[in-house]
């Protein structure tokens, strides 16, 4: 398989789209049209009137009839059934349109790996079904995240599996105006994942770092990042929805040196997916994975118990906390971003609260 080609972020050149072109429609004269496509009048019999059937006896003459004209007849594109609309044959064409281009190189990765066509065209279509239909993620204050230029978003971590970022970042794409691209940072764990390691940066995903973090907003990229960490997505079920440390406030650091604004973001829903009533400590040292889970399903139902519960999310993205006002030596003042980050916590922490006063169940 030929190699991609790799373009910088600030490239302006156009991608290349994977649609199929529209089918052309027949310009024959069959199904009693003309060569133009316009349908011809049916032509009067001797008598000027048209066939059908004759007056009754004793009934006075019938007022002749005007020429009437055949119903108008529909041509169908090439390739498409009458009774359908031709949906599968743009599929299939992009389908393999798509294919095509995979094999043979002629599509863009930018700096940092990501794959914009592939995320659009098969990661976003594959989650979306996930987020629409299997937890019926509901949001609001899509209007605080800006349309152009970067952000960063900090959200609360949960759920066991990172599915919550997975979630996050098809909100952000599927009810934003400008359908905006997130971009999360992400523990070295993941990138150390076969298989794993390739999806997340195809994802436009990247190490959790403040050069790549800062490189992406200074951008105009959108970034995620869940300052909990394992310590968040990890916590045991009788600490859901109470927020961990946030570390030591170097999100803030490098949205202060970007001067990019802070979105707190509360996501509610993602804590019930896979409730950790214990964690196997010896095995997961064994494992190098930071904790092994056991949930009432996992281990115990084997595969089975890694299906997620069908909870119903709600994600709420707060007002925005600018930072461009601050002076380019803030980002190194400890205080401020003490400051910053306390105040980016409690808000996450005060929505996630009222999120749960406001929900109905767990499930509806």
């Amino acid at each position: 398989m030929a190699d991609a080609k790799v373009i910088p972020f600030d490239d302006d050149r156009s991608r290349s789209g994977g649609g199929s072109r529209p089918a052309r429609r027949r310009t024959g004269s069959g199904s009693g049209g003309r060569g133009d496509g316009s349908t011809a009048p049916v032509s009067a019999l001797p008598g000027g009137r048209l066939p059908g059937p004759s007056p009754e006896a004793g009934e006075g003459p019938q007022e002749p009839q005007q020429p009437q004209e055949a119903p108008e007849s529909r041509e169908y594109p090439v390739g498409e059934a009458r009774g359908t609309d031709g949906g599968w044959d743009r599929r299939i064409a992009g389908g393999l349109a798509f294919l095509r281009r995979r094999v043979t190189g002629d599509y863009e990765v930018d700096e940092f790996g990501y794959d914009k066509e592939l995320t659009d065209q098969v990661l976003m279509s594959a989650l979306r079904p996930l987020a629409d239909k299997y937890f019926r993620v509901e949001v609001k204050g899509i209007e605080n995240i800006p349309s152009e230029g970067g952000a960063l978003i900090v959200a609360n971590h949960s759920g066991t599996l990172p599915l919550d970022g997975l979630m996050l970042q098809v909100a952000v794409h599927d009810n934003h105006p400008a359908e905006r691209h997130l971009r999360l940072l992400a523990a070295d764990l993941v990138f150390h994942l076969p298989v794993v390691n390739e999806l997340a940066r195809k994802a436009g995903h990247t190490l959790a770092c403040a050069e790549d973090a800062q490189r992406l907003l200074e951008l105009g990229e959108i970034v995620g990042v869940m300052p909990e960490g394992f310590k968040g997505i990890g916590k045991p079920f009788g600490d859901r929805y109470k927020l961990q440390r946030f570390g030591r406030g170097g999100f803030v650091s490098t949205a202060l040196r970007a001067g990019a604004p802070i979105v707190p973001c509360s996501i509610v829903g993602a804590e019930e997916i896979y409730p950790m009533i214990g964690n196997a400590k010896t095995l997961a040292r064994l494992l190098g994975f930071p904790y092994f889970p056991i949930t009432p399903t996992f281990p115990w139902l084997g595969p089975l118990g890694a299906v997620p519960l069908p909870t119903k999310w709600t994600i709420q993205f707060g007002e925005p906390i600018p930072t461009d006002g601050y002076p380019p030596e803030a980002a190194e003042d400890p205080m401020l971003m003490f400051n910053l980050t306390d105040q980016v916590r409690e808000q996450i922490q005060h929505t996630l609260y009222k999120l749960l006063v406001q929900r109905r169940s767990v499930f509806f």
